[in-house]
């Protein structure tokens, strides 16, 4: 990803349109110019303090000189359809933290958000460059401006002085500001989506004459599927197509349409996209695929010119049910069904496979998006439009890509807590890790937002089923009724499978429910009802226990039986004849059902999920159970660490790349200082030379028992232990020696130098470490250490930066957790030196994105604290940038 400091990047303002944000220039002195000349007198007042036109020359002229020899010197300009409507700069006044700010935008272009967004990606430049504030005199009858700083989400103080005012901002980004910044995407995104999801008009480029065309078959799908506004075909050659008149160009139609269907041959796609951004249209659906790279290049620049938001290229489609559209542009063979799950998907067969499934279950779409390669319009968008439309209650996503995960990563996080977010978790073969992200990050990236990540696309539909219909179990406790004590048994054992337990139940509670039942029945849990049970009886039993403390939701599988066909009984039909919602979760398990999940419909408008297999079910509980969970943790925070050194660690950064500009890994000294600016407990070491000084060295360090470890090192050296590079329990001074005279025999002249440390305490060994992906950012991972962590990959993983609870979920998410509390006499772990460790972690990874890998290995953790024994840190040249700084892909 590229930002303004690197790249022009381009960014929706409030009204939807696009503005491309870059650096100014010595190209830019007549435009600034420009700029100013045309302002109104009161502008020209507001910005200069006078209505005197020379100001305009000097401004244009300080533009004209920035560049590097003008250090402490940023313009940033906002350009639209190649005119300039904003300009934002800011000066560094001396000691060289803050900078005083100016701001000024084109006349006619006020309160569109213009002054906002460069103002953010001001202050992103400024703040690589070490800025923490910007400061900025103004009238005090500029309300403009003074709007501009309050809503900005940032730390601001003015200072009044007569008729003028003295601002200052601080830049540093907080839960505030990105708050703040949330609020002001989603309001520019939904937007700019009105005219690809709730268009007024609709233009098919390329309805070919042919039935079997995709132009088509979506001509015809927008047509009867009622869509409640115009629709037009484009053809050069025919009048009509499918019963719609036919135009020659989209300049011939007889009015400009909100969404442009283009259904070409990719060769043909460019220029049709330019067409309908000259005509005006605002949004594009590409159903064309096979383009290449100029192509994508020349789509992608018409959007971006013309103010256009595009789905596809190569998609399904997108449809939108809602009664005032009714928008079927899609040539799926069925229209999808009015309901309220959002379905965003990038592969048309898991479109197809998702709209089928939630017509059949009931649950219906709101809106479907088929992304397809994704140029533009992303998953993240989706979501900010389902959040805002007060239709969609369910968020279905199959993503194979992450343009900008963090970003994603918090609006789904914000989505979850108003809905379920659910996707298929794909990707976890070898064959499937060619195209997706790796498991461990995409997972991280699931856990920390809430997200259900289903296996499958059946186990998708299965947790939607339960999510829509039922209400959440606060915990894992289930009851199991069965009229078969077999089927009782397997349910309980999927229970147990997925996570789930099955309590005994209470005597008072047994009692009761005995007295619902027939004779012969048992209650222990799982309740056996027996086949003479009635429809009345088990849906007594089943209601109580649902009103009962004693569970968090009920499973009641059932197999036909011929004492029920006998006496009339429907017991299914129990399941659905409750007056209203139970207060827990009830799910059914039909063997004898054909479908793999089914709503049966209540005779209110509750309905009960019904699975043919126990497996299905409890897993489907299991999430549900999980999403119950996450939504009751507390608030978290990222932890406010005062002893840390941002500075002095980016300047060890520079200087080693500046020495290495490929990168490479550290030495043990760079290594100490680093760990060090960010508090990191470590094990006291030594650096020796040769073999005198590491005798030296072991006998300042020895400790009571004069015991030492030797390390060997030279560049490129990772996994000391494989290569038999150390040597373990020295006691004097002539073992030191031996092993010295060892490495040096057996490594050579690629030996530069060994560490010393004292030979540790008893204590459980754990991984720490840091990992950066291109894609998601930093990565922090917890897990068993020692030389048995490669071959028991026992690890998890979470995004950076981290919460408390995210830290919390770190250390007690492993299988050998239980190593920490003492299990099978290891020694009681100091949880919160962990949890410390972990934050710092957190935040030099945050701070440090030339921070390739670091590996803490053996981290030895114990009742007096951790410490860190062994350390690897490979640093590499990145730059820097904001996954929350507004910009289109």
């Amino acid at each position: 990803m590229t930002d303004v400091r690197q790249a022009p990047v381009h960014a929706l303002l409030t009204d939807g349109r696009t503005v491309r944000i870059r650096r100014a220039d010595y190209r830019d002195r007549d435009a600034v110019r420009r700029l100013y000349e045309e302002m109104s007198p009161e502008n020209l007042r507001q910005r200069f303090f006078t209505v005197g036109r020379a100001s305009a020359a000097q401004a244009a002229d300080r533009v004209a000189g920035a560049g590097p020899a003008r250090p402490g010197y940023c313009a940033l300009a906002a350009e639209h359809a190649d005119r300039l409507v904003g300009l934002a700069e800011y000066e560094v006044v001396p000691p060289g933290t803050t900078a005083e700010i100016s701001l000024a935008v084109a006349e006619g272009w006020h309160h569109h958000g213009v002054a906002t967004l460069l103002v953010e990606h001001l202050a992103d430049a400024a703040r690589a460059a070490g800025v923490t504030a910007f400061t900025a005199d103004t009238l005090s009858d500029n309300h403009e401006l003074r709007t501009v700083f309050l809503d900005l989400g940032l730390h601001v103080l003015p200072h009044y002085d007569g008729p003028e005012v003295s601002w200052t901002v601080r830049l540093t980004e907080d839960e505030g500001y990105l708050s703040a910044i949330d609020t002001r995407s989603r309001t520019a995104d939904v937007v700019s989506l009105r005219p690809l999801l709730q268009p007024h008009s609709v233009a098919v480029v390329g309805a070919g004459r042919k039935p079997g065309s995709l132009g088509r078959a979506i001509l015809r799908n927008i047509c009867r599927g009622s869509f409640r506004g115009r629709v037009f075909a484009v053809h050069p050659e025919v009048s009509s197509i499918s019963g719609v008149h036919a135009y020659p160009s989209v300049t011939a139609l007889p009015e400009v349409p909100d969404l442009a269907v283009i259904a070409l041959p990719a060769p043909a796609v460019p220029q049709a996209a330019e067409d309908c951004g000259k005509a005006g249209v605002r949004a594009l659906l590409v159903v064309s695929s096979g383009l290449d790279a100029h192509q994508a290049g020349a789509l992608a620049g018409a959007c971006r010119r013309y103010d256009m938001r595009l789905a596809g290229p190569d998609c399904l489609g997108l449809a939108n049910t809602d009664e005032s559209v009714r928008l079927d542009a899609t040539f799926a063979a069925h229209h999808p069904s009015p309901g309220t799950a959002g379905v965003a998907v990038q592969s048309g067969g898991v479109g197809i496979a998702l709209l089928d499934g939630l017509s059949r279950l009931g649950i219906g779409v709101s809106s479907f998006a088929s992304l397809g390669d994704k140029y533009d319009v992303s998953g993240n968008d989706l979501l900010q439009w389902w959040e805002s439309d007060g239709r969609t209650e369910l968020a279905l996503l199959h993503l194979e890509s992450f343009g900008n995960p963090r970003a994603f990563s918090r609006t789904a996080r914000r989505v979850s807590r108003r809905m379920p977010v659910l996707t298929v978790d794909a990707g976890r073969s070898e064959t499937g890790r060619r195209t997706a992200p790796p498991a461990a990050t995409r997972q991280a990236l699931f856990t920390q937002a809430g997200i259900t990540a289903a296996h499958s696309m059946a186990e998708l539909l299965d947790a939607a089923a339960l999510l829509h219909s039922q209400p959440l179990p606060s915990g894992t406790k289930v009851a199991v009724v069965s009229n078969t004590a077999g089927g009782g048994v397997l349910a309980a054992d999927a229970c147990a499978d997925m996570g789930l337990s099955v309590p005994a139940l209470g005597t008072n509670l047994i009692d009761e429910l005995l007295t619902l039942l027939p004779a012969g029945a048992t209650a222990t849990n799982p309740v056996d009802t027996t086949a003479a049970v009635s429809e009345k009886q088990l849906r007594a039993c089943v209601e109580r226990l649902a009103a009962h403390g004693a569970v968090d939701a009920v499973l009641v599988t059932l197999v036909p039986t011929a004492v029920a066909a006998a006496t009339g009984d429907d017991l299914v039909r129990s399941l659905t004849a409750a007056p209203g919602p139970l207060p827990r979760p009830v799910v059914a398990v039909l063997p004898a059902q054909a479908a793999r999940v089914d709503l049966l419909a209540a005779r209110n408008e509750h309905k009960v999920p019904a699975y043919c297999d126990a497996q299905d079910a409890a897993r489907a509980l299991a999430h549900a159970a999980a999403r119950s969970r996450w939504l009751t943790q507390p608030p978290s925070s990222v932890a406010e660490l005062a002893d840390v050194e941002t500075h002095r660690a980016r300047d060890l950064v520079a200087a080693f790349l500046d020495d290495n500009p490929e990168g490479g890994w550290l030495d043990p000294q760079a290594i100490a200082t680093l760990l060090g600016c960010y508090g990191v407990p470590q094990l006291p070491w030594a650096w020796a030379r040769d073999e005198d000084e590491a005798v030296a060295a072991a006998q300042r360090l020895a400790g009571r028992d004069g015991r030492v470890v030797m390390k060997a090192h030279w560049q490129g050296l990772l996994h000391k232990s494989e290569q038999h590079a150390v040597h373990l329990d020295l006691h004097d001074a002539a073992q030191v020696r031996a092993a010295h005279r060892d490495l040096v025999a057996r490594f050579g002249d690629r030996l530069t130098g060994v560490v010393i440390q004292p030979l540790a305490e008893r204590g459980t060994e754990w991984f720490a470490g840091v990992e950066q992906d291109e894609v998601f950012g930093p990565l922090v991972t917890f897990g068993l250490g020692g030389t048995a962590t490669e071959l028991l990959a026992d690890r998890t993983a979470r995004l950076a930066p981290l919460t408390d609870h995210d830290v919390r979920q770190l250390i007690t998410s492993s299988r050998t957790t239980p190593l920490l509390f003492g299990y099978a006499g290891s020694p009681t772990a100091d949880v919160e030196a962990l949890e410390q460790l972990l934050h710092r972690l957190s935040r030099m990874a945050c701070d440090l994105p030339q921070l390739a890998r670091a590996d803490l290995n053996p981290v030895l953790s114990g009742p007096r604290g951790v410490s860190v024994l062994d350390v690897r840190v490979r640093l590499e040249p990145r730059h820097a940038h904001d996954p929350y700084l507004r910009r289109l892909r």
